[in-house]
């Protein structure tokens, strides 16, 4: 087996080797598969599933297909599905009563939906020709690019995907406002001798499709495991008292990020146990003035000057919640430096000073000279 043979197609999900005698092997691999679900039911058929498929294609474009072909089908089969012209070639990818719960996700009433068919499993000219269309990708992309700029189109074609039989192409374009592709459908069809479909999407989307690596050094959650796309607002930042920076807040579609809202109404409920502090804290040391609060734990921290960061002590809400009701009936809370707060923080040394370790040589050095000294004596 020669690596050079052996091609990996992370948007499709499988691995392709040429073998010395010329033949095509396709097969899938389970780690390159956007939007994956996890078959957690695999011991349990149910009936009303028994037929039912879940067929990915390219990047996160998957659905739910019917076995008419008969045949025993199984997760990693290449299949021969229906399409509204001419055939598709997909990789199954969840079967059993998963399937019934991904309807239920869809909102697609098994009894009532009509579902696209399973003709049989894929042939050796099939993927062959499955992938050849996929080669004509790329250089498609890439001309298509010319000829929409060509046109002066505000538009940009994010990619583009072949079906399987190679008659047919779907162009995925984001744009900011209406465009006339009319012209560029004519030019595509003379150019690519195919039938043309174009299919516009969101930033997020596109990212999803993309795909890459987020600042948490994880796969991107829209590649993922997000289908539906909800409305990101600054406030789910602020409740998080998180920094309005833009170059932070924002994902590699330069849109705010789909993480912000996961832990959101998390903080709004948080924030009701935490006592709003409008004026400053009377103590009988002096006045105490709200530096920065930890919304989760509870935790506010005061200074007794007025902007100063490096004399700060905690209290927790309940406590200043009870110094508020006393100070409004013009009685000061105790002093607060009775008891004195150690860091929660630690860095990855501990306290200790970093040349610590040069002090313990400089005395091994001493010691040394000293036995050298004895000796001569």
């Amino acid at each position: 087996m020669e690596k050079n043979n052996i091609k990996y197609d992370c948007s499709r999900g499988c691995i392709t080797e040429r073998t010395p005698q010329g033949e095509l092997n396709c097969d899938y691999s389970y780690g390159c598969c956007k939007r994956s679900v996890y078959n957690w039911l695999e011991d349990i058929t149910t009936e009303q599933c028994k037929d039912l498929y879940e067929v990915r294609f390219k990047n996160t474009r998957k659905a739910i297909f019917k076995n008419t072909s008969g045949q025993i089908l199984t997760v990693g089969d290449i299949v021969v599905v229906e399409a509204t012209t001419g055939h598709d070639v997909g990789i199954i990818t969840l079967e059993g009563a998963m399937v019934g719960r991904q309807l239920n996700h869809y909102k697609i009433n098994p009894e009532t939906y009509t579902f696209k068919k399973i003709y049989r499993k894929a042939k050796i000219l099939d993927i062959e020709r499955w992938q050849e269309a996929i080669s004509l990708e790329h250089n498609t992309m890439i001309r298509s690019r010319q000829i929409a700029a060509s046109l002066n189109l505000n538009m940009k074609i994010g990619d583009v995907e072949y079906q399987g039989d190679g008659t047919k192409a779907i162009f995925y374009y984001i744009a900011d406002e209406r465009v006339d592709f009319r012209q560029l459908i004519k030019i595509f069809a003379e150019q690519f001798r195919i039938r043309i479909e174009m299919k516009q999407i969101g930033a997020r989307q596109e990212a999803g499709l993309i795909g890459g690596i987020g600042v948490c050094g994880r796969a991107l959650c829209c590649s993922q495991h997000i289908s539906d796309f909800q409305s990101i607002t600054t406030q789910a930042a602020r409740c998080q008292d998180l920094s309005l920076n833009p170059q932070r807040l924002a994902g590699q579609c330069n849109k705010l990020k789909c993480c912000i809202n996961y832990e959101a109404s998390v903080y709004v409920d948080a924030q009701t146990k935490i006592p709003n502090v409008k004026e400053p804290l009377e103590f009988e040391d002096g006045k105490a003035y709200l530096v920065k609060k930890d919304t989760l734990s509870g935790t506010m921290w005061f200074s007794y000057d007025e902007g100063n960061m490096s004399n700060m002590f905690p209290i927790d809400a309940e406590t200043v919640r009870n110094i508020i009701s006393l100070n409004r009936k013009g009685i000061k809370a105790k002093d607060t430096k009775e008891s004195e707060h150690k860091s929660e923080f630690v860095s990855a040394v501990g306290d200790d000073s970093i040349s610590r370790f040069d002090e313990s040589k400089k005395k091994k050095k001493k010691k040394k000279r000293v036995s050298h000294g004895e000796k001569g004596k």
